[in-house]
């Protein structure tokens, strides 16, 4: 992997408000371009929605926004933080991850209430650590407002899909991030599943004082109430980014999907279907 190229900003002025801060950045490997150029912000109160075929580079995308990965070329800021020219444990501990690669290591024995409490250590269940009244406040508070607190004593490896998704996000938010990943968390599951999900995450994308959030999806349908931007990707190239309304359109996601695709808005959420022969795209 190569270095970051850095143009001589040591004295730039970096907005606060930002987050996430690319520029111009690229991601190779073998020397192929896998992602990029992408150069896009992300802000205290947005929540962005990152959509794309498979193989889009989504998924590169948001590792390297939690910090996970180098960018091959440009200039990638994180919480202030440029990549390259920091810690990365310490600015990964800052940022909250939900993903399905951290659920295949968590052990079938671990108890909820533990993985969730233990985020702030950055290890999956308890060991020797002493926890306050203040700590298991929070991850209860935190397991009810993702309706799972009365999971909080069921161990790992008896919890459906859906329920799994639910402690992740809890355990990503127990440590009180700025920022909050979320790579595909609708995967796997099943309509009542991923109706729940939508359910909470739109609730907490409404939440004032939440993080500002990124999720990765493939389907428009798991598009939560509440997001506002979103980033259109296909085969590592911005196909569109800006306002949800602006990007998640019939014209971009044919673009994108290489099929002609039909989008609908009902009750404020999205619908997409392939568009018969002979039809019309709606925008």
């Amino acid at each position: 992997m190569g270095d970051v190229n850095h143009p001589d900003t040591n004295d730039e002025f970096f907005d606060p408000d930002v987050l996430l801060d690319f520029r111009d950045v690229t991601y190779a490997r073998d020397g192929r371009v896998l992602l990029g150029p992408v150069t896009w912000q992300v802000e205290l109160d947005e929540r962005w929605v990152i959509i794309g075929p498979n193989g889009a580079g989504k998924t590169t995308l948001i590792r390297m926004a939690g910090a996970e990965e180098f960018p091959t070329t440009g200039q990638l800021v994180v919480m202030g933080e440029k990549i390259g020219k920091t810690d990365m444990r310490d600015l990964r501990a800052l940022i909250g991850m939900s993903s399905s690669a951290l659920g295949h290591r968590i052990p079938d024995h671990e108890k909820v209430g533990d993985l969730v409490i233990s985020a702030g250590y950055a290890i999956l269940g308890r060991w020797r650590e002493d926890y306050s009244g203040v700590d298991y406040d929070r991850a209860y508070e935190i397991l009810e407002q993702m309706g799972a607190l009365h999971l909080r004593d069921r161990t790992w490896g008896t919890l459906s899909e859906g329920e799994r998704k639910r402690v992740l996000i809890a355990r990503a938010l127990m440590t009180n991030p700025e920022l909050l990943l979320l790579d595909e968390p609708g995967a796997g599951l099943d309509l009542g599943g991923r109706e729940d999900l939508v359910t909470y995450l739109g609730e907490l994308a409404m939440d004032p004082d939440a993080p500002a959030t990124v999720m990765i999806t493939h389907h428009v349908e798991e598009i939560p109430a509440g997001f506002t931007h979103a980033l259109l990707l296909d085969e590592g190239e911005v196909v569109a980014l800006g306002l949800l309304d602006d990007v998640i359109t019939s014209a971009n996601l044919t673009r994108a999907f290489h099929q002609p695709i039909t989008v609908d808005r009902i009750d404020g959420r999205f619908f997409a279907r392939r568009t018969r022969r002979g039809g019309s795209h709606r925008a």
